[in-house]
């Protein structure tokens, strides 16, 4: 008979015993299939162009009656070199103006957008992100957010939490303190992985020491959080290449970290054709991979946040999750729960009220919409009622690892046990493998069941249940 024998390793973090995470890697490859990250519900690929700039007006104004604080997304998509695992919206080039030409755009839709809300509504969010932000020089950077500043009503005093993703090959010690000085005061770099030969096979080459260098300054000006991205799963890598990177990291120290499955889609991302696929790990070393990285974290003192997220006990996202305020959106976990998201930038994505609007994905068509005077909003979607009610169920699941029935009824008046009989019903096999555990009112996340969310999301989706769409996403481990 053959024994599997599970492996638990539990944070020592006071009042939080969802914080345990159990590893099984035969439930690991059972489950592993294509699911969405759940950044929005709706996901993005069900928006629309039948959507457009009249149903996102109107969404605002009804959002305006309740006054509730905005969140503000850039995104500044230049970057000066390639990297060839990337897939987000980028434009790769060594032509300044560029960056001033869009910055002119940039600051007249800023202006567009602001005319929809009122003015005394806090922005308690902002981020930059990219792209390369610091590709903008500085004057171009203090720019754009005084102008932002003369437009919607930024806090001061570190009252919000203000974010910008920071290349550290390119970054300058002069720039950290003038990211500073304009009012941000969290970064995140991209690390992705410290072995030479990954980095060059990625095309993304960067010292430990440069790394250092950045978090040490912005240290040293006051960043209230320095964060890294990491990704497993890219060329060249085993459980021993990544074992020295995660050490590296945890010497170093972050506040949050986030460690990202890569998705290998070179005909949906042509820079990933530079990838050479042979070199990639194969699927058994990635989930090897994936559970040191887990295991050597937590040890390390760091709390699991859910889907790929880590943080120190003492970070505010820990603290949201342990208080029930963790939020999810585009830009992952979030403590501003009930903000209003302004996207702004070519391809950004807003969450206005029971909306959600993206702009135009290429400059061109971006230009003339707002050359014209209109908002570039491409496409987007309005959600129904049973939209919001699964979008709740999702987020609670994500968040904060369970779904208490009586917080759904007493939002949306509906009985969660009629309601969602075939979901639940769908849940047997979860319960029967320990994903979730199911009483009376309630339903919790396992500590195996943890590494799973995902999948035990999309029980609640309901596209996904009635074959209303492909299942075009990333693998879930």
């Amino acid at each position: 008979m053959n024994i599997r024998v599970a492996r638990v390793v539990d944070l020592k973090v006071i009042d939080n015993s969802r914080q345990a995470v159990q590893w099984d890697e035969d439930l690991l490859r059972r489950y592993d299939v294509a699911g969405p990250r759940y950044t929005s519900y709706p996901t993005a690929n069900l928006f629309h162009e039948e959507f457009g700039e009249e149903q996102y007006r109107h969404a605002c104004a009804a959002s305006n009656t309740q006054r509730r604080p905005l969140s503000l997304y850039f995104h500044l998509p230049f970057c000066a070199t390639v990297c060839y695992y990337c897939a987000c919206n980028k434009i790769v080039t060594a032509n300044r103006e560029r960056a001033r030409e869009y910055l002119d755009l940039l600051k007249e839709e800023i202006r567009l957008q602001s005319a929809l809300f009122e003015n005394g509504r806090p922005v308690t969010q902002l981020h930059w992100g990219g792209g390369t932000p610091t590709f903008f020089s500085p004057a171009e950077m203090t720019e754009l957010m005084h102008h932002t500043a003369r437009h919607f009503r930024l806090l001061d005093a570190d009252r919000g939490e203000y974010s910008i993703e920071i290349d550290p090959r390119t970054v300058e010690e002069g720039t950290i303190g003038l990211l500073r000085g304009l009012g941000f005061n969290r970064l995140s770099l991209g690390v992705q992985d410290f072995d030479p030969r990954v980095q060059k096979a990625v095309n993304r080459i960067q010292s430990v020491e440069q790394v250092r260098t950045v978090t040490e300054v912005a240290r040293s000006f006051g960043f209230r959080s320095v964060s890294y991205d990491l990704i497993y799963g890219l060329p060249h890598q085993s459980v021993e290449t990544f074992r020295e990177t995660l050490d590296t990291v945890v010497a170093l120290s972050p506040d949050r970290i986030s460690v990202f499955n890569y998705a290998h889609l070179p005909a949906r991302f042509k820079t990933q054709r530079q990838i050479d696929e042979a070199a990639l790990p194969p699927a058994a070393e990635k989930v090897r991979i994936l559970e040191q990285t887990i295991s050597g974290l937590l040890k390390a003192g760091y709390v699991y946040i859910g889907m790929d997220h880590f943080a120190k006990p003492n970070d505010e996202l820990a603290v949201a999750q342990r208080q029930g305020g963790l939020h999810r959106n585009f830009q992952g976990y979030s403590t501003h729960r009930g903000a209003d998201l302004v996207g702004l930038g070519i391809s950004s994505i807003g969450q206005v009220g029971n909306v959600y609007a993206q702009n135009a994905k290429a400059i061109p068509e971006y230009a003339e919409a707002i050359r014209s005077g209109h908002l570039p909003i491409e496409r987007g979607i309005e959600l129904s009622p049973d939209d919001l009610i699964r979008r709740q169920v999702i987020t609670d699941i994500i968040c904060q690892g369970s779904l208490r029935f009586a917080d759904i009824e007493e939002l949306f008046g509906v009985r969660v046990e009629h309601y969602f009989a075939r979901e639940l019903q769908q849940l047997v096999p979860f319960e029967v493998d320990g994903l979730v555990t199911t009483r009376p009112g309630r339903i919790d996340v396992t500590p195996k069941g943890r590494l799973l969310l995902r999948v035990i999301c999309m029980v609640f989706d309901r596209y996904l249940q009635d074959a209303v769409r492909p299942a075009a996403f990333s693998r879930i481990i």
